[in-house]
């Protein structure tokens, strides 16, 4: 109790220089706080633009003409349903968001249209992420925006489709591509519609083993990746869409690098700032620390006093910093990210972690310059007078 009275008398009397501390690492927690959170916020805003580009490992069927297949969007041949499963259940294979599909155009009330099955994406063990696409439940469909504005069908419609009945759950947005010819359904129910039971024609998912570079003479993992599957799966034919991955992990290793660069600069920054404080404040103390050893006070209890004060420093600035921080990021990011805008919240846990870091940063930071001014005999600065 004594050295904490001692510590509060220390800072009542020099008010101004641990004002100017506390502003130092309050800067420093407030600047990273805002660097995390808006950090987190543009990696996941850049995930969630890239899904937009779709997935980049395409899996069809092996006598698809890949002309048509890239004229049309589709195949006309089939292959078997499990192969998903045999993918699935396969080790070594890097994916997210794997799913089947089965696509066929027909004629329906007088109309044109691409019935699409859809099955739920399939995820590896672990992995808890949000669908990319969204799913169809049984008995239901979704409506492309064309197919729904010129046969004038609502959601809550039931219509039949090949003798079956569906209940229309969503009419889509418009996008201005064959999507909107497009009936969606589960996999399961368009297969049962074509009489295609077990038989799909596409498997679409993200996978990165194409980002993988040629190195030491070893194979490609691209290539061997290929030739995997093509084992595994006979009757397909894989497309790696290497394009779009190196770009995904361009831009994510981007966001990665700048995260790793800027962080380190603030905290020195700020570091040498509390540092040269603390400096300043043992420089113009010198001799009355000397006195204060003179008089029989050892070296324990004047670097306890002085490092006590760092640390109540470290508190304060962890608990403004990171409050100040928060607020700024919060208010300016719904407008930089406007699609994870609702992402960005109050994260205790970074609370926690300053409320640990910044006091001992700032403990480290005072540490050389009061060890400086304990070394030195107290009768050599006294003699100076």
């Amino acid at each position: 109790m004594k050295i904490i009275s001692l510590i509060i008398k220390e800072i009542r009397y020099r008010k101004a220089n641990f004002v100017l501390g506390v502003m130092a690492a309050t800067v420093a927690v407030a600047l990273l706080s805002v660097f995390i959170t808006a950090t987190k916020a543009y990696i996941r805003e850049t995930k969630k633009i890239q899904l937009g580009m779709g997935q980049n490992l395409r899996i069809i069927p092996v006598e698809t003409s890949l002309d048509k297949f890239w004229t049309q969007g589709f195949s006309e041949y089939t292959m078997p349903e499990e192969y998903i499963e045999r993918f699935v259940s396969t080790p070594g294979f890097d994916y997210t968001h794997l799913t089947a599909i089965l696509q066929k155009p027909i004629v329906w009330r007088n109309t044109n249209v691409i019935l699409t099955g859809i099955m739920p994406e399939v995820m590896p063990p672990g992995r808890n992420q949000k669908p990319m696409t969204f799913s169809v439940k049984q008995g239901d469909v979704y409506l492309g925006f064309e197919i729904a504005n010129i046969l004038s069908i609502k959601t809550g419609d039931t219509i039949k489709i090949l003798d079956k009945s569906f209940k229309v759950k969503k009419n889509l947005p418009e996008t201005g591509s064959r999507d909107d010819i497009r009936i969606y359904g589960h996999l399961h129910d368009i297969q049962n519609v074509l009489n295609l039971e077990g038989r799909i024609n596409e498997i679409k998912a993200l996978e990165c083993l194409c980002l993988i570079e040629k190195s030491n003479g070893k194979i490609d993992p691209r290539i061997m990746a290929q030739e995997q599957l093509k084992q595994l799966l006979p009757q397909a034919k894989v497309l790696l869409l290497e394009g779009i991955a190196k770009f995904r992990q361009k831009q994510r290793a981007t966001a990665i690098a700048f995260y790793a660069f800027v962080m380190p600069t603030v905290l020195i920054t700020c570091g040498a700032w509390i540092g040269i404080l603390a400096m300043m404040n043992v420089n113009q103390r010198r001799e009355e620390i000397a006195i204060i050893r003179a008089i029989g006070y050892g070296h324990c209890k004047i670097v306890t006093l002085l490092l006590g004060k760092s640390i109540i420093i470290g508190l304060l600035a962890a608990v403004g910093g990171f409050f100040i921080g928060t607020e700024l990021a919060l208010k300016f990011g719904a407008e930089i990210f406007p699609i994870t805008a609702t992402a960005m919240k109050l994260n205790l846990n970074l609370l926690k972690y300053f409320l640990i870091a910044t006091p001992v940063f700032t403990a480290i930071s005072s540490f050389i310059p009061v060890m400086l001014a304990i070394a030195t005999d107290p009768a050599v600065i006294l003699s100076e007078r």
